[in-house]
C-alpha cells in the first residue's frame, strides 16, 4: 500500500489518482471514477470531486493508497 501525505484537507479523489501517477491526467481519472473503477474505503465511488481526508484509502486497478495528513 502506498501512502499520500497531504499538507491540507479535504483533497478530491480525482487528484489523488493523478498526483499518485495511477492515471495519466486528471480527465482520466475523472473517466475512471465514472465508470466506476475506483474503490473509496473499499466502495465504488463514482463522484468525481468526492473529499478525501486523512484515514481513506483509495483502491485503483489493485493499487491502494492511503491518505495521510502531514505533520
Amino acid at each position: 500500500m502506498k501512502t499520500l501525505e497531504i499538507s491540507h484537507e479535504p483533497i478530491e479523489l480525482y487528484k489523488v489518482l493523478k498526483l499518485e501517477g495511477l492515471v495519466s491526467s486528471g480527465g482520466a481519472a475523472k473517466l475512471e471514477i465514472a465508470d466506476g473503477r475506483v474503490l473509496l474505503n473499499g466502495n465504488v465511488e463514482t463522484q468525481k470531486r468526492k473529499k478525501v481526508v486523512a484515514g481513506d484509502v483509495i483502491g485503483y486497478e489493485g493499487e491502494e493508497v492511503l491518505i495521510r495528513l502531514q505533520v
